[in-house]
């Protein structure tokens, strides 16, 4: 999974995300890509798992080598959390997971080398296993 090999302090406060995205709402790599309409945290377990989902449903397509995936965020935040029947105090806990935060609009994964509907189906079953509402852009080709 995805992890940062070095940050500068070792727990971070999570923070609040909101607002809608103006910098990175736009297609930089591929022809398709999966937009957040919400603004929330993604895990690097998440990230995995979507990865995964796209790359399986590429891999029976005849050619290979001409699918590309490119992943726009990366969990760089450490979640820390403190056992279960711990009492209140003696510090804040070990970091449990890493997770990113994104706006709304942010486009966090994209696509090229493939058919629209082939596309399509495999951010369907992607949107299946996030927790908040995506939507697929594509580029506008002139």
């Amino acid at each position: 999974m995805l992890q940062p090999k070095k940050t500068k302090y070792r727990k971070y406060q999570k923070g609040r995300v909101g607002g809608i995205e103006s910098n990175q709402n736009g297609l930089r790599f591929g022809s398709y890509g999966l937009q957040a309409v919400t603004a929330s945290f993604i895990t690097a377990k998440q990230i995995e798992t979507v990865r995964r989902t796209l790359s399986r449903q590429f891999k029976n397509t005849n050619n290979k080598r001409v699918n590309k995936i490119w992943i726009r965020i990366f969990p760089d935040i450490g979640v820390s959390r403190k056992p279960l029947e711990v009492r209140m105090g003696k510090g804040k806990g070990s970091p449990e997971f890493w997770m990113a935060r994104f706006s709304a609009g942010q486009i966090l994964f994209e696509v090229d080398g493939v058919a629209k509907d082939l596309a399509l189906k495999a951010f369907s079953l992607a949107s299946h296993k996030l927790p908040f509402r995506i939507r697929l852009t594509e580029r506008n080709f002139v």
